[in-house]
């Protein structure tokens, strides 16, 4: 397995780390921290089946480690807007003017029938994180997947113009897709781009069936092809002055990422 190539200055390397309890988002800062060295930023999705909430866990990221030259990593929580009610405070908005950056995501309809949600969308929390906490970065999501492409960038310029200034995408499996995404998206516009680790025939069906996702001809699930998919993915951010975040899933993470984000 090669290396990383010679990085842009410019780009940054995340890894989304899942917030399961305050230790083993210790213990994988840890990992980060001693086997990651490309890694700068840690992203931490929002999930209601765990107690620890992403800006929460963020904090826990920031506080635990330090990176190997002693700087500190850069957090960004994951917010689902149908959790943010409109008539309370925003709890996340100490820790976001702290981390500088937050994503706002719209969530996982699953979810909803065991949380409280609200008559909200993505357009309205960015709009209302905009006007609330201006000093901070407002990313949206893109997802490739989801409807067809006019409608998925009719969607984006309603986030846009409501404040953000920056995207995540959903994880890609196909870089002739993500050509095709990048030849469209405004050329001035921050992007992370996405992979994840799919390893077995039953996570490609859940991604087919929930994300709608076609995998390409040539996919492969063996963790092999899944690391090489990811190095191409930062180097595919990297040329164009992008971003890159990487998602272990139901992957340990040095398994995934271990020795592919060395330093070149």
């Amino acid at each position: 397995m090669s290396t990383l190539s010679a990085s842009s200055t410019t780009s940054r390397i995340s890894v989304e780390l899942v917030p399961r309890s305050a230790e083993s988002v210790r213990g994988e800062m840890r990992q980060v921290r001693e086997h990651l060295t490309t890694v700068d930023t840690v992203n931490i999705p929002d999930l209601v089946k765990f107690d620890l909430r992403s800006w929460a866990a963020t904090q826990v990221a920031r506080e635990s480690t330090t990176r190997g030259d002693g700087t500190a990593y850069r957090t960004i929580p994951h917010i689902r807007a149908a959790d943010v009610d409109p008539d309370a405070e925003l709890p996340m908005a100490q820790e976001a003017r702290r981390t500088g950056e937050l994503l706002v995501v719209s969530g996982d309809d699953a979810d909803y029938f065991h949380s409280a949600t609200y008559p909200v969308d993505a357009v309205d929390v960015i709009r209302r994180l905009r006007s609330e906490l201006p000093e901070v970065t407002i990313y949206a999501g893109l997802d490739p997947y989801r409807q067809a492409m006019t409608t998925e960038m009719r969607y984006l310029d309603r986030k846009l113009a409501a404040g953000a200034s920056g995207i995540f995408t959903q994880p890609f499996f196909d870089l002739h897709l993500m050509s095709a995404w990048a030849s469209v998206l405004p050329s001035d516009l921050p992007v992370w781009w996405g992979a994840t680790s799919v390893t077995t025939d039953g996570a490609m069906g859940y991604w087919r069936r929930r994300n709608r996702v076609v995998f390409p001809r040539g996919f492969d699930t063996s963790i092999g092809w899944q690391r090489d998919f990811a190095r191409r993915v930062v180097d595919f951010a990297r040329d164009r002055g992008h971003h890159a975040y990487l998602m272990p899933v139901r992957a340990p993470l040095l398994d995934y990422l271990g020795g592919v984000l060395d330093e070149a």
